[in-house]
């Protein structure tokens, strides 16, 4: 039985409709509304008291330093992170948190401690931007984090973000942002010159003004200032100021004629000379994923893909980032050929009208669910919090809406890497996704997408219905557990796909399986040695949980696998058992 100190905490408790912290009369749009105060759990809310959203367990004094030593002990043995481990004894097992959290790191948040406390808050994947900061610099924050899961029993993963071909501003002649006022006249050069020059701006390109014409419109990171071109000159272009605002530094330049962009084929690369350098960074440093920018066609995703598997031993999952019309007119192939997407709304709302974004932030999260690929969605979530203690409520209701969605992740970029309140938002995330997971289940709002098959071969089709009909099985039946035993995490994958009530418990010996799954909805990974013995994993395992005291008699786990089957198990990986902890 748990105490709850704080009405946030609820949000990610098993709140049925009898609960007393439910006033069942005091309803808005048809949805209870929760009571603050003190609330006392049911039997599933298996943790000690609570006080606000913490990730840490909080241990009763009277507990024997003996027991503290033995489940320091089964945690290594059966592989839980110290965050999942903690939610789920302090809320239970429908109390835990389904949507995984992404942090940009940068200068606000780089420092062992800050970034523990961001691991403490919910953090399963920190994202390294190779546009900002030396090398030096990201190295030192990948061995921290390294070292934070090693010796603080985190499971975080690490993903850098590639720079990318485009067309940017290498310098405006101002160190940070510059103010742009209204009728000043600007040059657009892409001569190269030392220092700077009052009212020039160098771009990064020599052909970004072709095609341009005078009256078009240039538009400064999406709105943060616009002008006019009023002169060209060679392939130098004067213009006036129309909008005034920042003018931030590599901002981003796109032009506009007659409410439409203007679109031209730069004949960049996907991957610049330096993004192959960062790749080989990140390949050298171990880390777990790579998010490619301005991706346009699958071509690029696989070339990255054969090159990182020539390159590395380790599986390093390619995500392409959304960010442009022609990636959205080739989503699909690009969805296929990748390991993920991120929604890179922030690029992407320079090149489609605003109002379109909400519909297609959820086409591109339904396309990834039918072809089994983890979704992010990023940029702007809570961009207030850069320098605000509070988000607005728009923002909320913004995160809330991807989270119904079904998004796998969502993700902070300014707001943790330069923002004055990066844990804050962290918190908000955390908070606001628990909140909408449990409405969302205790209203049956679940969104039922059509089955896309995706397995060619009989193995992979058995291995698809298994998956789909166990999630079925899990919310009908009401189990409180999901046991996936998996080498590579496509099974684990696939249940996710289906977005069952009960969480996902990955038993996998692989640990770059285990980095990967911290990106998929409601899968916990745990690192555990694996028999060829079915059964012996199962009864392992469940033994091993129930010491930690987070099984109980009369709990009920489903269990499939995609371990491969021998002599001794040859159905394995065909089979669907529900197993009742005696």
């Amino acid at each position: 039985m748990a105490v709850v100190r704080d009405s946030s905490l609820i949000s990610g408790g098993i709140i049925g409709k009898n609960h007393p912290c439910l006033d069942l009369k005091n309803r808005v749009l048809g949805r209870p509304v929760f009571a603050g105060g003190i609330c006392f759990n049911g039997r599933k809310m298996k943790g000690k008291i609570g006080v606000g959203v913490r990730a840490a367990v909080q241990v009763n004094v009277e507990e024997s330093k003996g027991l503290q030593r033995e489940l320091k002990g089964l945690r290594g043995v059966l592989g839980f992170d110290v965050v999942s481990e903690g939610e789920l004894r302090e809320k239970g097992f429908l109390g835990m948190r389904k949507t995984k959290l992404v942090c940009t790191i940068g200068p606000a948040c780089c420092s062992l401690e800050d970034l523990e406390k961001l691991a403490l808050g919910g953090m399963n994947v920190a994202r390294l931007n190779m546009c900002h900061n030396g090398r030096e610099w990201h190295r030192d924050v990948i061995r921290k984090i390294k070292r934070l899961n090693e010796e603080k029993g985190f499971c975080v993963s690490v993903m850098i973000d590639t720079e990318g071909s485009q067309i940017h501003v290498v310098d405006h002649g101002a160190p940070s942002s510059v103010k742009v006022e209204d009728g000043s006249i600007w040059l657009f050069t892409a001569e190269k010159f030392a220092g700077s020059r009052p009212f020039t701006v160098q771009a990064n390109y020599e052909g970004f003004s072709e095609g341009i014409e005078v009256g078009d419109e240039l538009v400064i990171d999406g709105g943060m200032a616009g002008f006019e071109v009023i002169e060209k000159i060679g392939s130098d272009l004067h213009c006036k100021c129309t909008d005034p605002g920042l003018f931030l530094p590599r901002a981003k330049l796109s032009f506009w004629r007659d409410g439409k962009l203007v679109g031209r084929n730069y004949e960049l690369p996907t991957l610049s000379a330096k993004d192959w350098a960062d790749i080989e960074f990140g390949v050298s440093e171990g880390i777990d994923f790579i998010a490619m920018s301005f991706v346009n066609d699958s071509d690029s995703v696989k070339h990255l893909k054969n090159y990182l598997s020539s390159k590395s031993s380790k599986s390093i999952r390619v995500l392409a980032k959304i960010e442009s019309l022609e990636s959205l007119q080739k989503l699909r192939d690009i969805v296929e050929a990748s390991d993920g997407i991120m929604v890179a709304r922030g690029d992407l709302g320079v090149e489609i009208p605003l109002e379109q974004i909400p519909s297609v932030q959820e086409e591109i999260i339904n396309v990834c669910r039918q072809l089994n690929k983890p979704v992010i969605v990023a940029s702007q979530l809570l961009e207030s919090m850069v320098e605000y203690p509070t988000p607005t409520r728009a923002e909320v209701a913004d995160v809330s809406e991807a989270v119904r969605q079904y998004a796998d992740a969502l993700m902070l970029s300014g707001e943790s890497a330069i923002g004055l309140n990066g844990q804050k938002a962290l918190s908000v995330l955390r908070m606001t996704s628990s909140r909408m997971e449990t409405w969302g289940r205790e209203e049956s709002q679940q969104t039922l997408l059509p089955q896309h098959q995706l397995g060619v071969s009989l193995p992979d089709r058995i291995a698809e219905q298994i998956c789909n009909c166990a999630a079925e099985m899990a919310n009908k039946l009401g189990v409180d557990a999901i046991f996936v035993y998996t080498k590579h995490g496509h099974m684990a994958s696939l249940l996710s796909r289906n977005r069952p009530n009960p969480p996902i418990f990955a038993f996998t010996n692989n640990d770059n399986t285990r980095k990967a799954l911290n990106l998929q909805w409601g899968v916990t990974s745990l690192l555990v040695d694996l028999s060829d013995d079915m059964e012996a994993n199962i009864s392992k395992t469940i033994n091993l949980i129930k010491r930690t005291g987070m099984l109980e008699q009369g709990d009920a786990v489903l269990v499939v696998s995609d371990v491969t089957p021998t002599l001794a198990t040859p159905m394995a990986f065909q089979s669907i058992q529900v197993k009742t902890i005696a």
